[in-house]
């Protein structure tokens, strides 16, 4: 995709240091007395003063190390999901809408999660009514009989309400299996792919993006296979080797670009942390030019695993896009766990996204595909929804929403926010995992938003229970504020003029860092290009300063 922005910079001047406040505090602690709890502290702020004695952890932020943006969290849109909202807004429309604004709204201060990136499995997947793909006319290598209304309606009329709450909704489209007759099971079921028919599957994905966006829809990123190294007979898998879906993606990502879809990313792999030395390396040594990157799920192997794969391939997107909780397990637990591996902890293993498995479900984790096994016990949702019309969120949906309020765009057309550096000091540093972040702004003379995700789980003093709140010290640009950490997760936010470091924009996925400079405006330029500028094409980075008629000095940056 070819982005074209022109941004008007001056000279770095001196910047006046001004006292930052904290006012917003969102809480869910262990005990359940708080639950997303929003906390204004005005007019009694927390003031970052001059550093005295330091707390008993000492959280130290540096904001001059910046790592990746992150682009949300959120769950699948299973087809049971999909079918489980239908029914909610069937019976009660009321409590429908409140449910998908409290998941989904992402305006700034709104008493909602604002999650913002959905995978929708395309085709079956063990959480649908029946076994379907898009095109079961075996032998059917045109595709003439492709119909991608063999989805339920309901699918796209749940996606479309989401849609119609949260604009910045990232959609990532992947298959479980491809149709049964390109494999060599005969059924979605399990099995092997066949070579002979990679050409037919890059069209046949190529075919599923060309209905979503005939319907309306427009997609983030889309995937190859689910979970490649999975085999199951009870419900959609199938096995596909790094070069088989190499082979696919070169393919694929020809016909995207002829037909529109350049600017969608494939992303590849979407399997297990345990593995990620292995078939995601090979995969890029296959073809690393069509891959964005890769995604991982939680179900083998652990989340530092995640650096391995970055290590090889440090410039590719690391997604994390699924694991799923069960009925039965001990909620605290669950929490503790959900922000050590995934929303602190694979965001810090420089992950861009955090997603759990399905949206939502009954309390029996249904409803499932007849047969499969996939789940036992059963698989818990991010939100439950009963019979009578009435539904409650989860652990995962707390764990999911505590970090999502961190990260999302300030403005309206802002950026996403971005990891930054952070340690934690003191003799109790070991009682809390903590993950920062910097909030870009639409205005470049607005104050920048920094956050904290703070995990405190000091629960337990020589092996007896003693949940115990942690005094701390946050130190930040040469000033320290204070305040005392509940146990569980306390997500609270400031805003501190830019630096010059901290300076940036995003237009999409493509992140301008301006290195010493303050931004005094930002135009776009739909009739002059990037090579117009630069004299080549667009690479990984381009950088190029003229000066128009007029005088005005112009600087453009190109991340790719």
């Amino acid at each position: 995709m070819r982005l074209s922005a022109v941004f008007a910079s001056v000279l770095t001047c001196a910047v006046p240091i001004f006292s930052q406040q904290i006012y917003d505090i969102w809480t869910t602690t262990w005990d359940r007395s708080q639950l997303f709890t929003y906390n204004n502290l005005s007019p009694n702020p927390i003031n970052f003063n001059t550093p005295g004695a330091k707390g008993s952890a000492d959280i130290v932020i540096n904001d001059a190390q910046t790592y990746q943006s992150v682009w949300g969290y959120g769950a699948s849109l299973t087809d049971s999901s999909a079918l489980i909202l239908s029914n909610l807004k069937a019976k009660n429309s009321n409590s429908y809408w409140k449910l998908l604004k409290y998941l989904f709204d992402p305006t700034d201060g709104a008493n909602s999660a604002g999650f913002s990136y959905l995978r929708i499995p395309l085709g079956a997947s063990d959480f649908s009514a029946t076994v379907y793909s898009f095109d079961d006319v075996s032998g059917d290598t045109a595709l003439q009989h492709f119909n991608i209304s063999k989805a339920p309606s309901y699918l796209f009329t749940v996606l479309n309400d989401i849609r119609s709450i949260n604009n910045v909704l990232r959609i990532h489209l992947l298959p479980w299996s491809p149709p049964g007759w390109m494999k060599d099971s005969g059924t979605m079921n399990g099995g092997n792919f066949l070579d002979k028919y990679s050409t037919a599957y890059a069209n046949y994905l190529l075919k599923s993006l060309q209905a979503f966006k005939s319907k309306g829809i427009n997609v983030y990123a889309i995937g190859i296979q689910n979970e490649p190294e999975n085999s199951n007979p009870t419900y959609p898998t199938c096995i596909m080797s790094p070069a088989q879906e190499a082979a696919i993606a070169k393919t694929l990502r020809s016909l995207m670009n002829k037909n529109g879809f350049s600017s969608v990313k494939i992303i590849g792999y979407d399997h297990n942390w345990i593995d990620a030395s292995g078939y995601p390396i090979q995969l890029m040594n296959d073809d690393s030019n069509d891959f964005a990157g890769v995604a991982f799920h939680c179900y083998a192997g652990s989340v530092a695993q995640q650096d391995a794969f970055h290590a090889a391939y440090p410039k590719k997107d690391i997604f994390f896009t699924e694991c799923s909780g069960t009925y039965g397990s001990d909620w605290w637990s669950d929490i503790k766990w959900y922000m050590d591996n995934i929303f602190i902890g694979a965001i810090e293993h420089n992950a861009h996204s955090g997603l759990m498995w399905n949206l939502a479900l009954d309390g029996n984790g249904q409803p499932m595909l007849p047969g499969t096994n996939s789940c036992s016990p059963p698989c818990r949702p991010v939100v439950t929804v009963n019979s009578d019309g009435s539904w409650s969120v989860n652990q995962e949906f707390y764990a999911m929403a505590q970090a999502s309020k961190a990260i999302l765009p300030r403005d309206v057309g802002g950026p996403w926010g971005k990891r930054i550096g952070v340690s934690v000091g003191g003799n109790l540093n070991w009682a809390l995992r903590v993950g920062a972040f910097v909030t870009g702004r639409a205005n470049s003379n607005d104050w920048l938003r920094y956050s904290l995700v703070v995990l405190n789980w000091d629960d337990n003093v020589n092996g007896s229970w003693k949940p115990t709140p942690v005094k701390t010290t946050i130190e930040f640009r040469g000033k320290q504020a204070t305040y005392t950490f509940p146990v569980g997760i306390t997500t609270l936010w400031w805003y501190a003029p830019n630096q010059g470091h901290s300076k940036r924009a995003e237009f999409g996925d493509s992140v301008v860092e301006f290195a010493n400079v303050t931004a005094a405006g930002v135009a776009f330029s739909d009739d002059v290009s990037f090579e117009d500028v630069v004299g080549e094409e667009e690479s990984d980075l381009e950088d190029a300063i003229y000066t128009k008629s007029n005088g005005e000095k112009i600087r453009r940056i190109r991340f790719n």
